[in-house]
């Protein structure tokens, strides 16, 4: 029970990397705030749905205040919502660059704008932000993803060092996953899965689990002198 009497807000927790996260931190303790557009795909104690799309910033500040006042506290914050539009530079359009600075970049600083602070002013908590492989080695055909992921690393170390400020004891963290076995992976052709997996020291992909523990880890007192970091979880990808 690593995180039992903890306060978790998880964005694009419907299903997926932040559908794992959710029901492994309500199981260790916490009680979690389960955010998405969409429906969750799960049921599990000690997880509240709450559906939140992360580009409006009122419907951001509502969610904060709506936390802070049903649990009296922030404990976690996981920015995790994210989408992809891939497409060369030179076909990309404004609409699949925008769409994607939206969700994953002014996303993340939509709600950490309020949590932050809060967090800052209460005297502690862990924000985790989920970057990807690609915002450090880049990739073909994903110039705004790969923005978006390396702009939320510049965030991390930027907010590690702002709200550690007056004694906030505020960490802030990113992990940044190779290619995983969510949904997504699942519409792709075997072939190529197994070219993703050739090119990591372990030789194969990740599983949903894996990437949720190293946030459990992140998000738990077991990481309490851990701060600014990206913590790359991806078999030793080599990109």
């Amino acid at each position: 029970m690593r995180l039992e009497g903890k306060v978790a807000i998880i964005t694009g927790a419907a299903k997926g990397l932040g559908g794992e996260m959710a029901q492994l931190f309500a199981r260790e303790g916490a009680k979690v705030i389960a955010c998405d557009m969409a429906s969750p795909t799960y049921e599990a104690q000690g997880v509240e749905y709450y559906q939140l799309n992360v580009t409006d910033v009122a419907a951001c500040e509502a969610l904060f205040n709506h936390a802070k006042e049903k649990y009296g506290r922030i404990d976690i914050l996981v920015n995790n919502a994210g989408i992809t539009k891939d497409a060369m530079t030179r076909k990309m359009t404004d609409e699949q660059w925008d769409a994607v600075i939206d969700v994953n970049l002014k996303g993340v600083f939509n709600l950490t704008r309020f949590v932050g602070p809060y967090m800052q002013a209460q005297g502690g908590g862990s924000i985790i932000s989920i970057s990807s492989v690609v915002g450090v080695f880049g990739n073909i055909g994903q110039a705004n993803y790969a923005a978006t992921k390396a702009g939320i690393i510049g965030l991390t170390k930027t907010w590690a060092k702002e709200f550690s400020l007056k004694g906030g004891n505020v960490r802030v963290n990113c992990i940044a996953p190779g290619y995983t076995m969510t949904d997504i992976l699942k519409t792709v052709p075997q072939d190529l899965l197994d070219k993703f997996a050739a090119m990591t020291m372990l030789g194969r992909l990740g599983q949903p689990h894996e990437i949720a523990n190293a946030a459990l880890f992140l998000a738990s007192d077991d990481a309490s002198y851990v701060t600014g970091q990206v913590l790359q979880v991806d078999g030793g990808m080599r990109l």
